[in-house]
């Protein structure tokens, strides 16, 4: 047996199947299924860490991912390392190794414990007051002092060399928690037909079995029953079962996030396996069996290593085989202690006395202890504790005064009852009520498809879980479509029926300022911390929790929330409902960046998005830039050429000839159904119904404000069917606020709306030549100036592939756009473009499509706008429908401000000097000589030299813009002031005589 303090023949491992591991340098020896908490047990070694504040000596306290204590850094090589790390749920693998956290220069000695004497300076809320003055300080003694001294781990520095995984999954009834309650419902549910996945977070199923060993289930005892179960469970075909596998959050519509740890606990994992993989699960019933959490009590000096939550010392006994002291002491305020306390009896552990606050404890677990020879002290309070690196006594004293006693012991377990874990009850927006008689909260308005079993539910009785969970599992499967699903009978017991439920806010931790009864280990926050909370003025327990940071810590104040929330109830003088409630937030326990970012790391970190023609392009000598996620073609130079030689060039070409240009980024979205016309209607200023199938028309779309959201040219295809494009970076949100609308304000609406822009590969021709080389490609299709003038779209064959063709301009020219199916992108440009090239076109990009757009004064939505303008400040009055009554933003526009003289509207400027180009984002005043700060009238929105032009030019949000037409403004910049006049945004082709061939 590795370990002093195993016990033989206790606990459920292999002794042995052994493992190596080192703890601050010490080597010690596991076995395996031991997790680290267990191993040090077993190794004699309780002191596991220093707390936050007071750097305090620190325990294990639980046996669980509540742990407060037990954090650790824990590696495998020099190359993994993660900090924090709960000592109670990672399991030992050979070659692990842990150090301690939070201490210099050693966990027994650490320097830091200096805090703890001076704690009357670090009461609750010092901070607020402290760091306030001098204000000079803040940045130069404050905060830096503050930031080396949050956090309790050191995060790495290395690169993480672990992969993580992701999967998505459907099921018709996902069963959170794999104790009693969680195995009936998903047999029954699954035995109904029923596709369910089930989760647990430990290493093996069974829940409370881990440590009541005197429970039976279907004559067998129930550790036994539950790995029967879970092994029928998981050869079935419709049910997935996961084990170290946390539900950590609970979203809308039954989305819940699973995090399971994949290769933690393995010393030498197979390659390819991931460390840890998240399941994103969308069910259609879920149900909860989530359990209890055991509360600690609260009284002076409750935090000494040693002391131990009753159920977590039972579980290192019964699973693990490790007793955790030789002289254990217990106080409860509730029956299921007296079984931790009888259990290490039986097992040869001396259990010096029990101590009982309550006055009439159960008369069968009193019954039980007389018989065992245990000393039970009721009506009794533990009011303090010696020791300093281990608990070695703890004083004793009846309730309400009297002569205290002094009892030697080396481990003290406490229980003030249970607390539901109504965690993700509350995540997916259930209301809770409180059951006052057990001091607890409990389910009680359900907001999504789910139901609470069990523990979690406040069902306390074996048999009683057992029904209630296979009913649900039952009723969850036929509400999810499962035929004929009926509960599967389980027959339970117990050998105790609990009684009980005290907060836990007993003797010693009364209002004396001094006493250090602690709530939050982690936090250092104590009993009286709240009453000073509450003395400040604090009634809210938000406030109180902000004040004294309680429940703030990674465990989530899941043992801590409970009594504060106890004891400022008492202060209060009011009912702990009165109170409030903290909300309850994902993830309910601590999750990996690893596991929530998976793959988008590195060059994944920000996908990238490559058009069809990408490879094309870049063979042709192509450099690219990032647009949002897109690589797009930038510009094309040739040799000898810079940047502007090459745009300048490109621009010219094509308006000479002609230019070849890849627009698949833009956003495609198929708006179907034979209410399409009528739902754009609805969200385009313009109005669509009057819109001939074959014919494109350029559309603006506003939000419910009236400022300007997207726009983009939408061709009818069909009377039921648009051709719908948008800006490349609005695509998503365009999208989004589509069905938004379609999904709550016109659901009465036969629309379907499909995504389809990488559907689409779309190449541009712009130019007095772009119809003579296109010709030779087009089937089906008169594309004639006659028969397919300007803002037409037909259907028909490119290259011999199918083809939406759109007659429109981006530059102001003769232009036509080639929608193809993305699989023929490369060839139908790589065919294109050989023709143009002999003619003497040439290849563009985006640059070069900014400036000539901007020549003819075409606006960019999200450059040119910033989310304040509408339509007519951008010049797009004529696009917003006179007759229309009704569309998303019509109220907006008529709001006072947005009509009101002097808005901010989009203008042209025109340097003095030609050839000074303009910063975008220069501002702009009236006056250069007024003193500072200076008026702003606006700024500069696009600025670029135009060989078109043969000078500058610039599009600007200006004040009043088209009453100034002819106004000098300046532009003031570092260095000098640029003179500028206000002009028109049309700088080339005013007539507009181009754009029609």
């Amino acid at each position: 047996m590795s370990g002093a303090n195993r016990i033989p023949g206790k606990g459920r491992l292999t002794p042995a199947r052994t493992a190596r591991f080192t703890i601050d340098g010490r080597s010690l020896t596991a076995i395996e299924g031991d997790t680290v908490a267990s191993a040090m047990l077993a190794n004699g070694m309780h002191l596991a860490g220093r707390s936050f504040k007071y750097h305090r000596p620190r325990g294990i306290l639980t046996a669980g991912p509540e742990e407060p204590n037990a954090l650790l850094d824990v590696s495998r090589d020099t190359a993994r390392r993660q900090p924090n790390v709960r000592a109670t749920v990672q399991e030992v693998f050979d070659g692990m190794k842990i150090g301690t956290q939070n201490r210099w220069p050693s966990l027994a000695f650490d320097i830091g414990e200096l805090n703890d004497f001076a704690s009357p300076f670090f009461a609750a809320g010092f901070y607020y007051k402290t760091f306030m003055w001098p204000k000079s300080f803040w940045h130069s003694v404050y905060e830096p002092f503050i930031r080396r001294a949050a956090g309790l781990g050191v995060a790495p520095k290395e690169a993480d060399p672990d992969h993580y995984s992701s999967r998505y999954a459907h099921c018709d009834v996902l069963v959170v928690g794999g104790g009693a309650a969680g195995l009936a419902a998903a047999l029954s549910a699954a035995e109904a037909g029923a596709k369910v996945i089930v989760c647990d977070e430990q290493a093996e199923v069974g829940g409370a079995f881990h440590y009541d060993t005197a429970a039976t289930v279907d004559g067998q005892n129930g550790y036994d029953w539950a790995q029967s179960v879970a092994a029928k469970l998981a050869s079935m075909p419709n049910v997935r079962l996961l084990t170290r596998t946390t539900a950590f959050g609970y979203y809308n519509h039954n989305f819940v996030a699973l995090a399971e740890r994949v290769t933690d606990h393995l010393a030498k994992p197979a390659k390819g396996l991931p460390r840890e993989r998240l399941w994103q699960v969308r069910a259609k019933r879920v149900v909860l069996a989530t359990g209890s959490i055991e509360r600690h009590m609260v009284f002076a000096n409750n935090d000494r290593p040693g002391i131990m939550l009753a159920a977590a010392g039972r579980t290192y006994l019964n699973h693990f085989g490790v007793a955790v002291g030789a002289k254990v002491g217990v106080y409860t305020a509730h029956d299921s202690a007296y079984e931790a306390a009888f259990d290490l009896k039986r097992a040869g552990v001396a259990v010096v006395a029990i101590v009982d606050s309550r006055e009439k404890p159960g008369e069968k677990v009193l019954s039980e202890a007389r018989s065992l020879g245990i000393d039970v002290l009721v009506g009794h309070g533990v009011v303090d504790t010696a020791g300093r690196l281990r608990i070695k006594s703890m004083t004793v004293r009846r309730n309400g005064g009297g002569a205290s006693r002094k009892i030697e012991v080396d481990a003290l377990l406490v229980s003030a009852g249970w607390t539901p874990s109504v965690h993700l009850f509350s995540q997916s927006r259930g209301k809770l009520k409180f059951d006052a008689v057990n001091d607890r909260f409990l389910p009680d308005v359900y907001a999504q498809e789910c139901v609470s079993v069990g523990a979690c539910n406040g069902t306390d009785d074996l048999q009683a879980i057992l029904d209630e969970a296979s009913s649900a599992g039952a009723a969850m499967a036929a509400a999810a479509g499962a035929a004929g699903a009926t509960a599967v009978q389980f027959s339970g017991s117990n050998v105790f029926d609990w009684t009980g439920g005290m907060i836990g806010a007993a003797e010693g931790a009364g209002p004396d300022t001094t006493v250090k009864a602690f709530i939050d280990f982690q936090h250092d926050v104590c009993a009286k911390d709240i009453r000073l909370a509450v003395r400040e003025g604090m009634h809210s327990i938000e406030h109180i929790k902000r004040f004294t940071t309680n429940g703030m810590a990674s465990d989530q104040g899941k043992l801590s929330n409970m009594h504060g929330l106890a004891i400022a109830a008492e202060m209060l003088g009011r009912p702990i409902p009165q109170v409030g409630l903290t909300t309850f937030r994902a993830p309910y326990t601590p999750v990996t960046f690893g596991t929530l970012i998976n793959h988008s790391r590195g060059d994944l970190f920000d996908p990238t998005r490559k058009t069809p023609m990408h490879f094309f392009e870049a063979a042709q000598g192509a450099e690219f830039e990032d647009v949002g996620n897109w690589k797009r073609a930038w510009y094309y130079p040739r040799a000898g050429e810079d940047m502007h030689q090459a745009v300048n060039r490109e621009c010219k070409t094509v308006r000479d000839v002609a230019g070849v240009f890849d627009a698949s980024t833009l956003g495609k979205i198929e708006v179907v159904g034979p209410d399409a016309a009528t739902f754009l209607n609805l969200l385009y200023t313009n109005a669509w119904d009057t819109l001939k199938p074959g014919k494109a028309r350029y559309g603006i779309m506003t939000r419910e404000d009236g400022f300007v959201y997207d726009d983009g040219v939408v061709g009818r295809i069909a009377e039921d069917r648009f051709h719908v494009t948008t800006t490349t970076g609005g695509a998503p949100r365009v999208l989004q606020h589509m069905e938004d609308y379609l999904q709550t304000e016109f659901p009465h609406l036969k629309v379907w709306l499909t995504s389809t822009t990488e559907q689409w590969a779309v190449i541009a021709v712009q130019g007095p030549k772009a119809r003579d080389i296109i010709a030779p490609f087009v089937e089906g299709i008169d594309i004639s100036n006659e028969a397919f003038p300007h803002m037409s779209v037909a259907e028909g064959k490119f290259c011999g592939v199918p083809t939406r063709l759109f007659r429109v301009s981006f530059t102001g020219e003769l232009g036509f756009e080639i929608n193809v199916p993305a699989d023929y992108g490369a060839s139908v440009l790589e065919a294109v473009w050989n023709r143009a090239e002999s003619m003497g076109a040439c290849l563009y990009g985006t640059e070069t499509m900014h400036v000539l757009r901007a020549e003819k004064g075409y606006i960019i939505v999200g450059q040119d706008t910033d989310g304040t303008l509408t339509p007519d400040d951008a010049g797009l009055a004529w696009a917003v429908s006179k007759k229309k009554t009704d569309f998303v933003g019509i109220r907006g526009l008529k709001r006072p401000d947005l009509v009101k003289e002097g808005r901010k509207q989009l203008v042209g400027l025109l340097t003095k000097d030609p050839n000074t180009v303009l910063e975008e984002g220069a501002q702009i005043v009236a006056d250069p000589n007024q003193p500072k700060p200076m008026t702003m009238l606006g700024h500069v929105t696009s600025s670029y030299w135009s060989p078109n032009a043969g000078r500058s030019i610039a599009i600007a949000m200006v004040a009043g813009g088209r009453s100034r037409m002819g106004e000098t403004l300046y532009v003031p910049m570092a260095d000098k002031t640029i003179a500028v006049e206000v002009t028109d945004m049309v700088f080339f082709d005013k007539e507009g005589v181009r754009i029609h061939g």
